[in-house]
This record gives C-alpha cells, sequence and structure tokens, in this order.
C-alpha cells in the first residue's frame, strides 16, 4: 500500500470564503441527511444519478459518543443546504447520505458499504479516530476521498486518498503543552489518560515530548482504561498528592465528567485542560455544568466569535437543534465547503465515477486555501494534514468564552 508523503507541502492558489453569497446496517437504524429541503433515496441508485453529487457522512448517531455524531450529521447538513440553495457544486446538486457506527470499526465498515451500495462519491467521515482507521483502508482500496471532520489520530487518514478537517493528535499534545507553558498556566502538571484509547495516548505522547522540551514539569502521569472509567479516586488523589496544580486531560467527556465530580467531592482545585474531545461536556445529560467552571480546552471553533460567518453558523444551528453547535459541527460544516472548494478546483462533474473523483480531488485539495469556521486561510500538504491555528476557550458561567 502506498503510504502518503510525510512532508507538508503547502500550496495556496485558491482562496475561498466559506460561506456562498450517524443508522447504518450494524444498528438497525438509518438516518438521511436532508438536503435542499429533501431526503436521499433509500438503498440502491437514486433517481439522480448522474446529476447529482452523492456525498456520505459515517458517524455516531447512537451510542456514547452520539453527541459528535449527530453534531458533525447537523453541520454536514447545514452546509449542503446552503451549497444546493447557492447553486450546488460545479451548477449539479448535492444529495447526503448519513450513516450511523456507534464509533465501533466494524458497524463503520458496514457503513461504508451501505453508502457504497447506494453510490457514493466522496466521504465525510468518519467522525472517531478507531472507526476512522477501519474505514480509511477500504476508502483506500476503492479509491474513494475522504475528509474526516474529527478523526485524530495519525492512521486515520494514512493513505493519499484521505484527508483531515481537524488537528491530528500529535498537534493537539504539543499545542496544549505551547500554550500551557506560554501563558503560566501551571508548574506542576499531571496527566490523566486512557491508555486504551489511541486518540488519548497520541494526544498524551505528544504533550509529554513537548512538555519536556519546554520544561513544563509532569509530577504525575495517571492512566486508565475502557474496563476501569467509572471510578478515578486513585488517579484525581495521585494528582493532589503530587501538587499538580494543572491537570491536563486528552480524554472525552464523558470520563472527563466523572473527573471533574471527583475532585469537587474531595477539594482539589486545580486548572483543568483538555483538548476536542472535551468539547460536548456541556450538552451531557445529567451534568451539573457548575463542576467545569474554569475548564479550557483547545479546539478549532468558538460560538461566541463575532464574525459574521460563525454568527451566521451558530444562528441556523440553533434554530434547527436548539442548542449551541461544537466543534465537530463547525468541522463537518467547514469539510463539506471544502468539499465544494477542491471540486470547483478540480472541475469535476457528478458523472464520473468515485475513483476519477478521488484522482482529481488528491491534485486538488493541495492547491486550495479556505477560510471558514475553524480557521483562516488553511491549507492542506500531500499528507492530508491541515494548516491552521487552535484557539482556546474556557467554561465562564456555563458557556465556551473565547480567550
Amino acid at each position: 500500500m502506498k503510504k502518503k508523503f510525510l512532508s507538508v507541502v503547502l500550496t495556496a492558489v485558491l482562496a475561498v470564503t466559506a460561506l456562498a453569497g450517524c443508522g447504518g446496517s450494524g444498528s438497525g437504524e438509518e438516518t438521511t441527511g436532508a438536503v435542499d429541503g429533501g431526503t436521499t433515496a433509500e438503498g440502491g441508485e437514486s433517481s439522480g444519478s448522474g446529476e447529482t453529487f452523492k456525498i456520505g457522512g459515517i458517524g455516531p448517531i447512537t451510542g456514547d459518543t452520539a453527541i459528535y455524531g449527530q453534531a458533525v450529521q447537523n453541520g454536514m447538513t447545514i452546509a449542503f443546504d446552503e451549497i444546493n440553495e447557492a447553486g450546488g457544486i460545479n451548477g449539479y446538486q448535492v444529495e447526503l447520505k448519513f450513516e450511523d457506527d456507534q464509533s465501533d470499526p466494524e458497524l463503520s465498515i458496514n457503513a461504508y458499504n451501505t453508502l457504497k451500495d447506494w453510490g457514493m462519491q466522496m466521504l465525510i467521515g468518519t467522525v472517531t479516530s478507531g472507526a476512522c482507521e477501519a474505514v480509511v483502508a477500504e476508502t483506500y482500496d476503492d479509491n474513494m476521498f475522504q475528509i474526516t471532520p474529527s478523526g485524530t489520530s495519525v492512521n486515520s487518514i494514512q493513505y493519499e486518498n484521505a484527508f483531515r478537517m481537524c488537528f491530528s493528535d500529535p498537534a493537539q499534545g504539543s499545542e496544549s503543552a505551547k500554550y500551557i507553558s506560554e501563558n503560566n498556566l501551571g508548574t506542576k502538571v499531571a496527566v490523566i489518560y486512557d491508555s486504551s484509547d489511541t486518540y488519548s495516548t497520541g494526544i498524551y505522547q505528544a504533550f509529554a515530548q513537548e512538555a519536556q522540551t519546554l520544561g513544563l514539569e509532569i509530577v504525575a502521569a495517571e492512566s486508565f482504561t475502557a474496563d476501569t472509567n467509572t471510578d478515578f479516586s486513585v488517579q484525581v488523589q495521585k494528582a493532589q498528592d503530587a501538587g499538580a496544580d494543572l491537570v491536563f486531560l486528552p480524554i472525552y467527556y464523558q470520563e472527563a465528567s466523572l473527573i471533574l465530580a471527583r475532585a469537587n467531592e474531595v477539594g482539589y482545585e486545580p486548572q483543568f485542560f483538555g483538548c476536542d474531545g472535551m468539547d460536548g461536556i456541556l450538552t451531557l445529560d445529567n451534568f451539573d455544568v457548575s463542576l467545569a467552571e474554569g475548564l479550557m480546552l483547545m479546539t478549532p471553533f468558538s460560538a461566541d466569535a463575532e464574525d459574521e460567518l460563525t454568527q451566521s453558523f451558530v444562528s441556523k444551528y440553533q434554530e434547527a437543534h436548539g442548542e449551541t453547535p461544537n466543534q465537530f459541527a463547525a468541522d463537518a460544516y467547514d469539510a463539506a465547503y471544502v468539499i465544494k472548494a477542491a471540486a470547483e478546483q478540480a472541475n469535476i462533474t457528478p458523472d464520473m465515477d468515485a475513483s476519477a473523483i478521488c484522482d482529481a480531488l488528491k491534485t486538488a485539495m493541495t492547491e486550495i486555501s479556505y477560510t471558514g469556521l475553524t480557521g483562516h486561510d488553511i491549507s492542506w500538504g500531500e499528507d492530508g494534514e491541515p494548516t491552521k491555528e487552535p484557539i482556546v476557550v474556557k467554561v465562564t458561567n456555563g458557556a465556551y468564552e473565547f480567550m
């Protein structure tokens, strides 16, 4: 298998402005994305074959990480509604079909095969890293263009057909260490991470390496696994006993909520700092958001940004779904517009097969520059990695505040 080059080739020849003017066969449920006021055909070739672009999405819209998948589905649906209303891509409308994978690699492959049978020509997905690593091997074999909005592990985009909208795990780890150091957020750092999860361990390893370079003192590094993620008494106690005044949490919001609750019980009040997996904690069912007060996390998106694009997106999202969008929704929205930008750069048409479209988009992705919700002048190299600046938000009065 041909792997992508490790070097990053950054080319920006096309300036793009983003604003124009998750059930699978394994889950027993199916969700179709509404685009241009309609829904896609279910199963087989749609009646618009050759006249519309058929774009698939995969992610968890049920299960423990459903907050992520639902946000991704909602964000990309809003984007494609806008794109269709503005005339489509190269004059052609877009059909969107979204499949649920429950964040399970096997179910994700099932979802991918369902979308292939439907006639998918491009894929936005998958949402979580483990599932993405499984599916990217399939898209590589099929030469199917893939852009993941939120799969952060290095291997999520290990082949030349795959690109990423979000930061990679190593980038999140190293950038977090730099931000903590540059802003003097803590002198003694504890880390609590999931040693059974590629997302968490990838961020932790990069963080630890950068922390050493910067002279940050890690006084405790406590792990847990998927089988021991319900009681964090030991990890919190060791961080407290070590005198850590900052606790770095490269984990998902479910476990983080339990850690915050345990710290509150024992009167431990360090600065807590997380990454994009933390996004979703404020909408977690039955979680006392006051426990997250002061929590900081690195993210590419802040819903309280004052630019016109962000405010328009937030308004539409709130109107449609009754809640504020998180960064997963924003990354998915941007991924849809990135496909549009690359497709217009390559001048593809829906009568082309998926392989021909993929070949055209692989080149076009290294030729575009994109400004959207999650960054300005974002560009991609042949390794599929984006170049963009992170931002940090802080939970203040139960909401994210841009730092």
